[in-house]
């Protein structure tokens, strides 16, 4: 088995809960009262642009929430969303851990809009862990499109064999595994440590 060089993860639901998914969607529509099946036909209309960095959190806003008046600020939302993002410290540790050995090369490759995702690297430190931030929003590309994978491997010129993918979801992984990565779907902190070991890394 070739020697891993890079670890690519993906941020919700491995490092950090969701972003922006079902449940935090949900529980913000819970919170702030707004019909779900009315958000849910605006959020489908723009969310591929929102994670692709076309628009901006505010555009989204607009067209997903402040369409009409409300009885609550845009700040208010916001600053909801943003208070969604919990850390996984355990798998952050090791993914420090992983980094400080100064062994692998690390990066992301994650859907995520501009905005939650500036603010998830800030608040969580992830500068401190990861080189190399190939998020949608940056990129234009979403997974499991396959070319934001080739785009990883082409920015870090690390032949693909030797890098490893984590993700919570299989789809995400099968076109990682296609350009020949290793992958490992994330399923507890216990898993991920032992499948990384499986792959001989360790910090």
């Amino acid at each position: 088995m070739p020697q891993v060089r890079a670890i690519f993860w993906d941020v919700g639901g491995v490092l950090l809960t969701n972003a922006w998914d079902h449940v935090e969607r949900t529980e913000a529509l819970n919170h702030f009262h707004l019909d779900e099946a009315e958000f849910h036909d605006r959020h489908e209309m723009e969310v591929s642009s929102f994670e692709q960095g076309k628009i901006t959190l505010d555009e989204y806003l607009d067209r997903t929430v402040f369409y009409r008046s409300r009885t609550f600020s845009r700040e208010d939302f916001k600053t909801y969303m943003f208070s969604l993002s919990k850390p996984f410290p355990e798998v952050l540790d090791l993914a420090r851990k992983l980094a400080e050995s100064g062994k692998y090369l690390m990066g992301t490759i994650n859907n995520e809009s501009r905005e939650l995702n500036l603010y998830r690297i800030e608040k969580n430190g992830l500068r401190n862990i990861f080189r190399v931030f190939v998020s949608s929003c940056f990129v234009g590309l979403r997974k499991p499109e396959l070319d934001i994978y080739r785009m990883a491997l082409e920015i870090t010129q690390i032949p693909p064999e030797q890098c490893c993918f984590i993700d919570d979801r299989a789809p995400n992984l099968d076109p990682a595994a296609k350009l020949g990565m290793q992958t490992i779907q994330m399923q507890s902190p216990d898993q991920l440590k032992n499948s990384l070991s499986a792959l001989s890394v360790t910090a």
